[in-house]
């Protein structure tokens, strides 16, 4: 078993954020209600290189609160918790406060 997975190249190891199904004051919500699809990154790999060999970053660091796509990303399980692996390109965005 890994302790930790690094990704290759452009990809990127997310971990879904699961919004609350209720609020605060004990109001459920149902799931189809207006959510981000969300997620925090994990671990990020090296970068790709370009025709010349010259390296391209990853867009995002450990630790950024990213904007994922609706589909896309392959799934990864370790230990109990499962995570989805995307190339640097198919994040939407990145998610400030």
């Amino acid at each position: 078993m890994a302790k930790r997975l690094i990704p290759t190249l452009n990809r990127v190891l997310v971990e879904k954020i699961l919004q609350p199904s209720k609020t605060v004051s004990g109001i459920l919500l149902p799931e189809t209600s207006s959510q981000l699809n969300s997620g925090r990154v994990i671990a990020v790999g090296p970068g790709a290189r370009d025709r010349t060999g010259n390296l391209i970053p990853v867009s995002v660091k450990e630790g950024d609160s990213v904007l994922l796509p609706k589909f896309g990303g392959t799934q990864v399980k370790l230990g109990e918790k499962e995570f989805l692996l995307y190339r640097d390109e198919d994040l939407m965005a990145t998610l400030h406060d």
